[in-house]
């Protein structure tokens, strides 16, 4: 069964919180309406949810309760990944996300950077709301680190670097913020170093892997839901051409790329192992594990 079609499954298990976690959304907008309805239509058209899906699997592993609060803290963190995705259709000039004319498309440029940041200012709201302040260090540090992630692939357009830099760059675009989503519950809830630094360790490992994932997805197309192809046009030299040292021979790319990809699992699935042996250890193994689905 494919990643897709597997992931279904996780989310089902759940529904009463991503409800609980839409409605928190849905009263957090509120700009002037000609606004809000394309906003909230973009905050509510179909997504995987999988920050916070994979946090609530993973403190449930650890045998937690989901408590009103950390229903916040995770949507704050799907606020901020969708605040990311506007910016991005910004920067890459996207016409459509998610079967429908993106913000920028819609309103240009300028109104879309601010719909961004408003978005991002809502989050910050709820998590400061938290009144937690390590909380609040360990989401400004994620979105310090998603900026230069930006940063630093724009000033590396049409340039083949280093697979370490390449890592470098997936931990800030998309494994930090993975890392808030499970680690901020558990500084809510006062959890002792060791437990944050295996939950960290597993998200950060994770998170690599599900970028790696994505990024030989856009050059093998085996997700039809995704853009094609567009990485190496816009000149974002990502693993594949890394490891090929160029656009020419990517066969021999792609395959190297599926190996570093099956490392970073099993640096996440090690990361797992001291959870205590239940269910949801079970599932969250298995999900693990889908990433290499590719």
């Amino acid at each position: 069964m494919s990643f897709e079609a597997q992931y279904i499954k996780y989310k089902q298990l759940f529904s009463g919180e991503l409800s609980k976690m839409d409605k928190i959304i849905l009263d957090a907008v509120s700009p002037r309406e000609e606004l809000k309805t394309p906003l909230l239509n973009f905050l509510n058209s179909p997504s995987k949810r999988i920050r916070p899906v994979l946090a609530m699997l993973y403190l449930k592993a650890l045998e937690f309760e989901i408590s009103e609060d950390i229903v916040k803290l995770l949507s704050a963190v799907e606020i901020i990944h969708n605040a990311s995705l506007v910016h991005d259709d910004i920067i890459d000039e996207s016409e459509f996300r998610r079967g429908d004319k993106t913000l920028s498309q819609r309103f240009g440029n300028k109104l879309g950077v601010i719909a961004g940041d408003y978005l991002l200012s809502l989050a910050m709201g709820i998590i400061s709301n938290l009144g937690d302040v390590e909380i609040l260090r360990e989401f400004s540090a994620t979105l310090k680190q998603m900026c230069l992630g930006e940063i630093n692939q724009n000033f590396d357009l049409f340039k083949i670097g280093t697979i370490e830099n390449y890592i470098e760059k997936s931990q800030n675009k998309t494994a930090y913020l993975f890392k808030s989503a499970i680690v901020s519950p558990l500084i809510l809830s006062k959890k002792s170093e060791e437990i944050i630094e295996r939950a960290s360790d597993f998200a950060l490992n994770f998170g690599v892997a599900f970028q790696i994932r994505d990024d030989l997805i856009n050059i093998t197309k085996s997700d039809h839901s995704k853009p094609y192809g567009n990485d190496i046009a816009e000149g974002i030299y990502n693993a594949p051409v890394i490891y090929a040292g160029g656009v020419e021979n990517l066969p021999e790319g792609i395959e190297k790329t599926r190996i570093l990809l099956n490392n970073y699992v099993e640096k996440a699935l090690l990361s797992l192992e001291k959870l205590p042996n239940n269910d949801y250890k079970t599932l969250l193994v298995n999900l693990t594990e889908l990433n290499k689905d590719v």
